[in-house]
């Protein structure tokens, strides 16, 4: 039988299963993909939270806050929402970069915002979202994007605050999970 830890998001109780990320660090895995009712009650749970904070655009990275995003997006009556891709497409040569080392991936990462994403946050307020922050990493990546974008960063969210990523007094977040 696999570990389990029981996440507590806003009073429904989510089974993470345990992965060990190497011999000292093990993670709580969060997934959004396919699960359409988690993926629908965490983005309500998130817009109510986010309510009070004035933005124009949701930024998310890929992969696994994508569906957040849509639904966040949706939720908040917002008709856009941008994607910092971790792969530079065919077109995407007019883009702009930046580079990250998150807790997942074990070699430093490249995130990647199109010419038509750049110009979407333009000068706009932009709400920086992902499923778990943990190191902060991905988060600051995309910080770096809205800046190069001509952006303010005017909220940073998450589903999940991993370990130390609890005690951070500027994100908003709907539960918090432990790193192991």
């Amino acid at each position: 039988m696999k570990e389990k830890y029981v996440a507590d998001i806003c009073g429904r109780k989510e089974e993470l299963p345990i992965i060990a990320l190497s011999d000292s660090v093990k993670i709580a895995f969060f997934n959004l993909h396919g699960n359409v009712g988690l993926t629908e009650y965490c983005a309500q749970k998130l817009a109510e939270k986010l309510k009070d904070y004035e933005f124009d655009v949701v930024l998310t990275a890929e992969s696994k806050g994508l569906q957040l995003s849509h639904c966040l997006a949706r939720n908040l009556g917002h008709e856009f929402y941008a994607v910092a891709r971790k792969s530079k497409k065919l077109y995407m040569q007019d883009g702009i970069e930046s580079r990250v080392k998150s807790i997942t991936t074990q070699n430093l990462q490249t995130m990647y915002l199109s010419a038509s994403d750049v110009c979407l946050l333009k000068g706009k307020r932009v709400a920086v979202v992902d499923d778990v922050i943990s190191t902060g990493g991905s988060i600051s990546a995309m910080e770096s994007l809205v800046e190069q974008a001509g952006a303010t960063v005017a909220v940073k969210a998450a589903v999940l605050a991993e370990g130390d990523a609890a005690k951070r007094g500027d994100i908003v977040y709907l539960a918090e999970i432990p790193l192991m």
